[in-house]
């Protein structure tokens, strides 16, 4: 059974940074992607940042420069620090999984099979 926990969400003001972690566990697929999505109210759910396990990165165009996703294999944990945080990036942070990855559906948040429960990012202005 894959279990994908996320920390770390909170209120910053615009500018501000913040630091999601998703603890990974049950998870014995080799050939995976796995990655941090958001949804905002009222929008549907988006790629932010995806790692593919021949260790290649996708970002989203409007976090380029500001997010940074990270994977640590021996804890089983992924990381996105995220600097110079926009109040459109207010939103609800998943981490999600899935086997058998397509390098070209990485950042596609319908061919994610596992998801975490999601972790609340508020920036103000």
């Amino acid at each position: 059974q894959v279990q994908l926990v996320e920390s770390g969400g909170g209120s910053v003001q615009a500018g501000g940074s913040l630091r999601l972690s998703c603890a990974a566990s049950g998870y014995a697929h080799s050939n995976y992607c796995i990655g941090w999505f958001r949804q905002a109210a009222g929008k549907e759910r988006e790629g932010v940042a995806a790692v593919h396990w021949d260790g290649s990165i996708s970002y989203a165009d409007s976090v380029k420069g500001r997010f940074t996703i990270s994977k640590d294999n021996a804890k089983n944990t992924l990381t996105l620090q995220m600097n110079s945080l926009k109040p459109e990036d207010t939103a609800m942070y998943y981490c999600a999984a899935r086997a058998w990855c397509n390098r070209y559906l990485m950042m596609a948040a319908y061919s994610y099979a596992y998801w975490g429960q999601g972790t609340q990012v508020t920036v103000s202005s």
